[in-house]
């Protein structure tokens, strides 16, 4: 008794509320895939601590959460764009390193999707770098539905544009 089956330790369970121990995951997640800087992880971080201490509604940042074995190793953080009627920002999409591949990040962003959608949100936007390190990421967004909507020259540093993708919901 008390061993974890090891056919339960296989399945991913997602979830959208946020626990105090998800600040820490979402630090390590980001981690794990070497795209991040220590800044970047700071405010992926502060998003959890704010939706933690004010709820999503009011802070504006939503979450999706996968785990594995009750512990976290995918997420979304997203929310309303101030100021529009009803278009979202898609802040983050992270996986742990050795989870890619598996169907788990398409699942988060369609969960995401849904939950936007049933928000009342038409379009969802999403900023990516323009750096060769990005190229599976540009791929996912584009497999997904997502199209360019604008690249920023040198946005983040000379040589490093910023893209932005759109997807229509309806």
């Amino acid at each position: 008794m008390g061993e974890e089956s090891p056919v339960l330790s296989n399945v991913v369970v997602y979830r959208s509320e946020v626990k105090a121990s998800d600040a820490k995951d979402v630090r390590m997640i980001a981690h794990s895939s070497g795209f991040f800087n220590s800044s970047e992880l700071e405010v992926a971080v502060e998003l959890v601590e704010e939706a933690l201490a004010l709820g999503s509604e009011e802070s504006g940042y939503h979450f999706f959460f996968a785990e594995r074995s009750g512990k976290a190793i995918g997420f979304t953080c997203y929310g309303p764009i101030p100021g529009t009627e009803s278009s979202f920002d898609l802040y983050w999409i992270a996986l742990m390193d050795a989870f890619r591949g598996m169907g788990i990040g398409k699942k988060l962003l369609g969960m995401t999707e849904s939950a936007v959608s049933a928000m009342g949100g038409t379009r969802i936007y999403i900023e990516t770098s323009a750096r060769e390190q990005y190229n599976q990421t540009q791929e996912f967004y584009s497999a997904n539905g997502y199209k360019e909507a604008a690249r920023l020259k040198d946005f983040y540093a000379p040589g490093d544009s910023k893209i932005i993708y759109v997807k229509v919901l309806r």
